[in-house]
């Protein structure tokens, strides 16, 4: 008797993967395919991907995919939620898109409790523009815009966004995780999970901020990068649950 113990998610198409090597977006798709199948929401899930290498999903998810223009996830997810309520809807952004252009976007959807689920991808650079420095940059990390290293008195602290969201009533669930280790992976889709269940719930807006390595920009090995996330980024950016949310 044949037994299928690991098999693709409906929700992820048959597709040749273009990632860099060691990228942590491969990853964090598979968790959203797997979701949305164990959730049975697939048919109904409308997924924003904006500029940046988040743009890409639309290659990988089974699902309607609306492209956004740079940083305007939060206002076209607004819309389409508004529009059909029930339909489940899902902005993947990066740092590049959502803590820099679309910063007032986030905020403001945050701050009115859209029943929308948003999944941050933070590397920590501009990964598909050639790795300049991005809001999330760490002091002191060079990018192709700070070769001698990222300079707070010149070009401030890289910004905190579930510190920041989780100041604002309408937030309901803020959670930072990772991809760099097995229980790392299962961590993260849990946290999105609840992110999800949270607008399956009407509970409101719930967001989910992935420290994701990106060896190509950061000029480092697939495993040193992954050491990066763990060993630095963590520092600045703590794990953790920063809002929770309420049963």
């Amino acid at each position: 008797m044949t037994r299928t113990l690991y098999a693709r998610p409906q929700a992820l198409k048959p597709t040749g993967m273009h990632y860099c090597a060691g990228c942590g977006h491969g990853v964090v798709h598979r968790i959203i395919a797997e979701l949305l199948d164990e959730l049975g929401i697939r048919e109904k899930t409308v997924g924003i991907a904006p500029v940046g290498c988040a743009v890409l999903a639309y290659d990988y998810l089974n699902c309607d995919i609306s492209e956004a223009a740079h940083g305007r996830a939060p206002a076209v997810a607004t819309g389409m939620k508004r529009a059909n309520p029930d339909n489940f809807v899902f902005c993947y952004q990066g740092d590049g898109d959502l803590a820099s252009i679309g910063a007032a976007e986030i905020v403001h959807a945050a701050n009115r409790g859209e029943n929308v689920s948003f999944i941050f991808m933070n590397n920590a650079i501009y990964g598909m523009t050639m790795g300049q420095m991005a809001p999330t940059t760490l002091p002191g990390q060079r990018t192709a815009t700070t070769p001698l290293g990222r300079d707070t008195k010149l070009d401030g602290y890289p910004l905190r966004v579930c510190e920041l969201l989780a100041t604002l009533e309408g937030a309901c669930y803020l959670e930072r995780t990772t991809v760099t280790s097995p229980p790392a992976v299962r961590k993260t889709k849990n946290a999105i999970r609840k992110a999800f269940q949270a607008q399956l719930d009407g509970k409101g807006f719930a967001l989910v901020e992935v420290l994701s390595p990106c060896p190509s920009r950061w000029g480092m090995s697939p495993v040193d990068a992954l050491k990066f996330v763990d060993e630095e980024m963590t520092k600045f950016f703590p794990l953790g649950v920063c809002k929770k949310l309420k049963e």
